[in-house]
């Protein structure tokens, strides 16, 4: 595994895809891309206030623009948690990077997500986090390379892990 590598982080809002992404980043001497960021310095807003302003489909929009957009360079990238829904940014990312799902159960989520309320969820208002996990969890599979399970490890472990499996990947 070599910093020239295009790592895409994907999973649910609160897997840790930041936290792990800018560890992994310095383990690998990477650059380290936070495509939340982006959108959030782009609109000069946080994610919560641009669904409170517009709704979640404009966030999608915003973060399928930025995804289709931005140099893809050797880097880390954390994606936002609905990146899935577009097939255009997932076609790219996964023929650009290894795509890596940071897999988090409900109860996990549920936990994170209720100690950073001002998230912004990209979902209707009609959907329950439940709901929302169920839809979204398929697609993070479908495109994911690798998996890594977040519930049980601080994010050191998990970078330890990730590394394994991207050096058997590589090998």
């Amino acid at each position: 595994m070599s910093s020239e590598q295009i790592i895409s982080l994907i999973g649910f809002p609160g897997s840790g895809k930041s936290t792990v992404g800018v560890l992994l980043a310095k383990r690998l001497g990477a650059n380290f891309v936070d495509t939340d960021i982006l959108i959030q310095n782009q609109e000069k807003a946080t994610l919560a206030e641009i669904i409170d302003q517009h709704d979640h489909v404009y966030l999608r929009r915003l973060e399928e623009q930025v995804l289709l957009d931005m140099p893809i360079h050797p880097s880390v990238i954390s994606t936002g948690g609905s990146v899935v829904y577009s097939p255009k940014v997932m076609a790219r990312l996964a023929e650009a990077s290894i795509v890596v799902f940071l897999s988090a159960r409900l109860d996990t989520v549920e936990y994170r997500i209720s100690l950073a309320p001002d998230r912004g969820i990209a979902s209707s208002k009609e959907q329950t986090l439940a709901d929302i996990y169920r839809e979204r969890v398929p697609l993070y599979e479908r495109w994911a390379k690798l998996t890594v399970a977040v519930d049980d490890a601080a994010p050191e472990a998990l970078v330890d892990q990730l590394m394994k499996k991207l050096d058997a990947l590589s090998r």
